[in-house]
């Protein structure tokens, strides 16, 4: 009997979307890997968007340099690559969506760690985010002027987002109380990665994200955000992140190398395809880079199934 396949939207449309902070690391290289995975097995579109609105983080180059990366490591997206410097107008248009769900805040993050502590003296609950205690949200407080914009998160009941993730199951987070109306303009003018990749992967009909767990704190928000712009929300699966040998997650400021960075491209497969491929669990062995994805590809929709088996 043949095997069914495993259930996904039609089309698929995935997406990889490095910050071009510097050279793609190890870790990098593992997400990429996921979604390039998840985007075959599915017989769907992979794209490749450069998520650069942090613009004082990037660095010159870098979002070339992480392109060829890709490509030596037999990574070919589908379509354009799009950079987020090139579609501020756009980001304007979807703010004007958020009508009256949007207000100025002139707190800084100094005030906000105050207001917190002073909640906490009053008997309130600690949590581990920065949750802002809604100060600017009925209008600037006295003697404020506006820096950053926010969005408004329900109140009276309070927001509670539940979805399931592909990889880790059942999750939820009750936004109001753990997160606050959060900034979806900052106050220095950027915008925020919120706001920026719902837009996207709304207009790009993303019907399926996956990326490190760092971020699964964030998918409740975009869910949030997604409901209010009317889009619909895709499928999420949350890979593990590698970590550096402090424990933190392996990162450009913990000191992470390019993974390329001086490798000819025939060693690339024992450097750092095989070794990414281990931590997702996949067990390969492999000739070359080519049959290193014709094997990697079943390897990763086996995986797939192995974990659907096991949550059901």
């Amino acid at each position: 009997m043949p095997t069914p396949p495993l259930p996904s939207p039609l089309p698929y449309i995935g997406r990889f979307a490095p910050s071009p902070t510097g050279p793609l690391h190890q870790g990098s290289l593992v997400a990429a890997m996921a979604s390039y995975l998840d985007a075959k097995v599915h017989g769907g579109q992979w794209l490749v968007r450069i998520e650069d609105v942090d613009e004082d983080r990037n660095v010159a180059g870098a979002d070339r340099h992480i392109l060829a990366s890709l490509q030596r490591c037999g990574m070919q997206w589908d379509g354009e690559v799009t950079w987020q410097t090139q579609r501020y107008a756009f980001y304007e248009t979807v703010l004007a969506q958020l009508g009256q769900h949007v207000y100025p805040c002139g707190c800084s993050r100094r005030e906000i760690q105050d207001s917190q502590l002073r909640l906490q003296a009053a008997g309130a609950a600690p949590h581990a985010g920065l949750v802002y205690p809604g100060t600017c949200r009925n209008g600037l407080a006295p003697g404020k002027t506006a820096r950053a914009l926010r969005l408004r998160t329900p109140q009276q009941p309070h927001c509670v987002i539940a979805f399931q993730d592909r990889w880790h199951g059942q999750v939820s987070q009750d936004i109001t109380a753990e997160v606050g109306d959060f900034v979806i303009r900052r106050a220095d003018g950027f915008w925020a990665y919120q706001l920026a990749v719902v837009a996207d992967d709304g207009a790009q009909g993303i019907t399926d994200i996956v990326r490190g767990a760092d971020l699964l704190d964030s998918t409740p928000r975009q869910l949030y955000l997604q409901a209010l712009l009317g889009l619909p929300q895709p499928r999420y699966l949350h890979v593990p992140v590698v970590l550096a040998e402090s424990g933190e997650k392996l990162s450009k400021q913990t000191g992470a190398q390019a993974f390329d960075d001086g490798v000819p491209a025939a060693a690339l497969l024992h450097s750092a395809l095989l070794p990414a491929a281990r931590f997702l669990g996949l067990h390969l062995a492999a000739n070359d880079i080519d049959d290193f994805w014709r094997r990697a590809v079943p390897a990763w929709e086996q995986l797939l199934r192995e974990r659907l088996q096991e949550g059901a």
